[in-house]
């Protein structure tokens, strides 16, 4: 079952990359020196992206790592001390109202009416979007039947799940059909069945949409986006494809496994080898320096010592680890 689980979503993901190699002809955010402040502390620092049709684009970090006003400012809810947002080809600066008509926003609390029913608030919803009473009711079936909302349309919001609220509120915030979708936290609190189903519905909505979502846990990014972003105060500290992401994941230690093991001082001084540990039965792990694997020297030197080596497997990074480097403990680049 776990087996079958992978295939699919390793599936997905080549779909949701075909996708987006299909579709990136078309930008429909792009993001020139973001900054702004609060006081004199700098949250979101020279931010600078792109969006094209078919990415789910995911920012990832750590709590204050500046990605919900990063979302915020994209969406047009705060003004940037500096920089340029183009949405569909629209400034946001200079043109709110018009760029604000290509985005679908739900911020990390929904901006719900716990006292009406969904329908009533989708209802409510489409109007402000300016469609007429016509172009709602049609608005409405459509996208109450994508986001599952089709059997609850007269409940209260109240007395819906969180899963359920989270669908309310990205239904609201496609009911214009806009093509830029910006997503603050949106899997938050939900158990793990709300969970897939969320995922799988921003998964579909990333095959005729852009969508940018921020989110501070790295699960999320691997099961839902086809693009990642890594902020650390404020700053970008890497951007790319999340398959160029998986692409880092470097062999940085190499176990071995000897019949007859020489001193250990010997291993330490194979090529690259920083530094040997003894794992006991004649197994050590050698940490190298990345993408420079002993293998070879191993492989030489056993066979002219005697060691009889048995085994020697390389062990690689996870991309949890890539992530911590990345956010936490790798420099910022100006």
């Amino acid at each position: 079952m776990e087996e079958s689980r992978s295939h699919d979503t390793a599936r997905r993901k080549r779909t949701l990359v075909k996708n987006a190699a299909l579709m990136t002809d078309e930008i429909l955010v792009q993001v020139e020196g973001l900054t702004r402040s609060y006081g004199e502390v700098r949250v979101v620092d020279a931010v600078e992206f792109t969006l094209f049709r078919g990415q789910i684009l995911g920012f990832l970090g750590p709590n204050g790592a500046g990605k919900s006003t990063t979302m915020r400012l994209v969406a047009g809810v705060l003004a940037p001390d500096s920089g340029r947002i183009t949405i569909n080809g629209v400034d946001l600066l200079d043109e709110p109202l018009r760029a604000k008509q290509s985005i679908g926003y739900l911020p990390e609390q929904p901006p719900l009416y716990r006292e009406l029913t969904v329908d009533e608030q989708l209802s409510y919803s489409a109007r402000l979007h300016g469609l007429s009473r016509a172009a709602s009711r049609q608005a409405m079936a459509r996208i109450k039947q994508r986001c599952g909302l089709a059997a609850v349309g007269r409940r209260l919001i109240g007395n819906l799940s969180k899963g359920y609220r989270q669908r309310v509120g990205i239904a609201q915030a496609l009911l214009h059909d806009p093509p830029v979708i910006v997503l603050d936290e949106p899997t938050v609190g939900l158990d793990p069945i709300q969970l897939r189903e969320i995922r799988d519905l921003i998964r579909e909505l990333g095959q005729d949409h852009g969508v940018i979502l921020s989110t501070h846990l790295l699960s999320e990014v691997q099961a839902t986006c086809t693009h990642v972003q890594i902020m650390r105060d404020g700053r970008l500290v890497y951007a790319g494809a999340l398959a160029e992401l998986e692409q880092h994941q470097q062999s940085t230690s190499l176990r071995i496994g000897l019949q007859a093991p020489p001193p250990v001082a010997l291993l330490r001084a194979l090529p690259a080898v920083e530094q040997v540990e003894d794992l006991g039965q004649g197994r050590f792990r050698l940490h190298h320096i990345a993408a420079a694997a002993p293998t070879q020297a191993v492989l030489e030197q056993a066979r002219m010592g005697g060691w009889e080596l048995w085994e020697l497997t390389p062990e690689h990074a996870g991309l949890e680890s890539i992530f911590i480097e990345l956010a936490l403990e790798r420099e910022v680049k100006r």
